[in-house]
C-alpha cells in the first residue's frame, strides 16, 4: 500500500517565482512540487501536493488527513503568524509534521515574521534553505517511516 505525503501551502504561494524572487528565489510551486515528487514516487510514496490562499480550506484539508498519512509537510506562509484555527486543526494530527519556510524567518526585516505559532506543534522546522527545504522534509517523513519512527 502506498502511504501518502500532504504537502500543504499557504497564501501568496502560488505566485512563487513571480513574487520577491530576491527573498524566495525563481523557482516556481510547480518546480517545488516535482522536486518533492522526486524524492516521494521512487519511495512509494504518492504525494498530494495543494496551495490555498484561504484558511478554512487549509483548516478543511488540515482535518481531512488528520489520520492515515505517512505525514505533512506545510508552508504555511502568511498563516504562521495568526492562523489558531490551522493551529488547532495541526494539533488533531496522528503524523509527523514539518514546518517549511523558504526564507530564514528568523532574519526577516519584521520582527513579527520571526514568530511562528505553528511551531510549538510541528515536529520540525526547515527554515531558510530556499525550496530546497520542501524535498528535504519530505526525505526526512520518508526516513522516519523506514525507521518506524
Amino acid at each position: 500500500m502506498r502511504q501518502t505525503i500532504l504537502v500543504l501551502n499557504g497564501p501568496n504561494l502560488n505566485l512563487l517565482g513571480e513574487r520577491e524572487p530576491a527573498i524566495y528565489g525563481h523557482d516556481t510551486l510547480a518546480d517545488v512540487e516535482a522536486m518533492c515528487r522526486a524524492v516521494a514516487e521512487p519511495a512509494g510514496f504518492t504525494l498530494d501536493f495543494r496551495q490555498t490562499n484561504a484558511e478554512h480550506e487549509m483548516v478543511d484539508w488540515v482535518q481531512q488527513g488528520r489520520t492515515g498519512l505517512a505525514g505533512i509537510v506545510i508552508n504555511p506562509a502568511a498563516f504562521t503568524y495568526a492562523a489558531y484555527p490551522v493551529l488547532d486543526a495541526l494539533k488533531l494530527v496522528d503524523c509527523p509534521v514539518i514546518e517549511v519556510h523558504i526564507s530564514n524567518i528568523h532574519r526577516r526585516e519584521a520582527e513579527w515574521r520571526s514568530r511562528s505559532i505553528m511551531t510549538q506543534v510541528v515536529t520540525g522546522i526547515i527554515s531558510g534553505l530556499g525550496v530546497h527545504g520542501y524535498p528535504l522534509a519530505v526525505q526526512h517523513l520518508i526516513w522516519r517511516i523506514g525507521r518506524g519512527a
